[in-house]
């Protein structure tokens, strides 16, 4: 029908004449109350984002003289970070004369990521930041 027809219509039945799809071609309009429209696409929204899960950046700290046990625990709490959905950096912190050994440190990162494999790819590979050098992981896809 015209728009000026359903323009009338929904005067007649005292709701709103609304566009849903302005730019089809025609215009696809719907005649309803306007306030129970948008009360229920702000609802949808909202339970959109309830759903939704956000992706944060975990940290995992060690120096280059980490042992054997230690890094194995750092590696289940990596684990578990990344069971929950959430992507973690490795760090490896450097500390006086350590800064001369820097590269030695490497094969820590990336034995770590290989304990991984399993769960975890490498995002961002090994960057010396500074006095840091850090790797990032993100969970495997499915």
């Amino acid at each position: 029908m015209s728009s000026r027809e359903a323009y009338q219509k929904a005067q007649e039945y005292g709701v709103d004449l609304v566009k849903v799809s302005p730019t089809a071609h025609p215009p696809v309009c719907k005649i309803i109350d306007y306030g129970k429209y948008r009360y229920e696409q702000a609802r949808r929204q909202k339970e959109a984002r309830r759903k939704q899960h956000i992706v944060e950046i975990k940290e995992v700290r060690m120096t280059p003289n980490i042992d054997t046990n230690d890094l194995n625990t750092k590696i289940g709490a990596a684990r578990k970070f990344l069971e929950k959905g959430d992507k973690v950096k490795v760090t490896i912190r450097f500390r006086g004369r350590e800064m001369a050994h820097m590269n030695a440190s490497r094969p820590i990162l990336d034995n770590f990521a290989k304990q991984l494999e399993d769960i975890a790819v490498i995002e961002k590979p090994a960057k010396i930041e500074g006095r840091n050098m850090s790797i990032v992981l993100g969970q495997k896809k499915k």
